[in-house]
């Protein structure tokens, strides 16, 4: 998540807070610089935690799901601090794929905590099976409340969220916070299906000035959540709370025969790439696992130094 949140005062908290990147001997343990050795292996991207890949597939459901993940490590001189869910879950006679991208900021505890509980936490709502959206709402809200009363154990930062659950092949549920991003190839064609939060729009500003925050823009920088923050809805971020929303954007998407396929990502990817050039450089590649490497490889090729994750969901394959 580079430049997302400023980091003055986070390096000591990111550089030692558990995380998915291979520990350095730099982290923790007073040393100024990783080993040589470590440096060498970083840079050729050796190191067995720079990259996480993998793919899988439905078993139950008439239309076949199949996806395919691949996330990268970035440039910016953090620990990675991006961490994805995707999995088919079985719930009362249903088949149920859950996939998610969660963008951290200030370290990894939040978007860890995010993977381990958030999609099950939808699943547990009480009306999930009736009302999808308000039970993705009310997890979304419980959520990011947990987070909030638990700083002491997860930390001061924060993390964006793109969640989407596929129910039996024929339904998808699309929610996000932040800008982490999902699109959808509909015959050929790319359709965004989430909001991105970014502090300037009128509405998000509107709403973090009537809530006693402001909005920053300096020449040369991203505009920022009380000069600071470059989303305007996420999970965690204590010092922000009250000026932050953790209210999902929701869509519902049928799975028809015009829908291909869809891909989750961080804006690792997103900044150096549009919705219909992702769609176009993958729509060709049948292996979901391939296509998010595609996307991920020309994402580096782009000179992206933010981490970047990417999930790639086909229907009928």
């Amino acid at each position: 998540m580079v430049g997302r949140m400023e980091r003055q005062t986070a390096s000591s908290s990111a550089s030692c807070s558990p995380s998915s990147a291979a520990p350095s001997s730099s982290a923790c343990g007073g040393k100024k610089r990783p080993d040589f050795l470590n440096m060498i292996r970083s840079a050729a991207c050796l190191n067995s935690s720079s990259t996480d890949t993998g793919k899988g597939r439905s078993k139950l459901s008439t239309n076949k799901v199949t996806h395919g993940f691949h996330l990268v490590e970035g440039k910016s001189g953090h620990d990675m601090e991006d961490y994805h869910v995707a999995e088919y879950k079985y719930e009362k006679n249903h088949e149920l794929g859950l996939f998610a991208i969660f963008d951290g900021h200030l370290g990894d505890k939040v978007p860890s905590y995010l993977k381990a509980n958030l999609l099950k936490n939808i699943i547990k709502e009480p009306v999930f099976w009736d009302n999808p959206q308000d039970a993705i709402k009310n997890a979304y809200r419980s959520t990011n409340k947990y987070i909030l009363e638990n700083t002491k154990q997860l930390g001061p930062g924060g993390s964006t969220a793109v969640t989407a659950i596929v129910v039996d092949g024929k339904d998808m549920w699309i929610a996000n916070v932040g800008d982490s991003r999902a699109v959808v190839c509909e015959k050929g064609s790319a359709n965004q299906l989430t909001v991105d939060h970014e502090p300037h729009t009128t509405n998000e500003r509107e709403r973090i000035e009537k809530q006693g925050g402001f909005v920053t823009t300096f020449p040369g920088d991203v505009p920022r959540v009380n000069g600071q923050l470059a989303v305007a809805r996420a999970f965690g971020d204590q010092s922000l709370k009250a000026h932050l929303s953790s209210e999902p954007d929701i869509r519902h998407v049928p799975i028809n025969s015009s829908i291909e396929f869809v891909i989750l990502a961080s804006d690792g990817l997103w900044k150096v790439m549009k919705n219909q050039e992702a769609v176009d450089l993958v729509k060709s590649i049948k292996d979901p696992q391939a296509a998010a490497k595609r996307l991920t490889t020309e994402a580096l090729a782009r000179k992206s130094k933010d981490d970047i994750s990417c999930i790639v969901i086909r229907f009928r394959c």
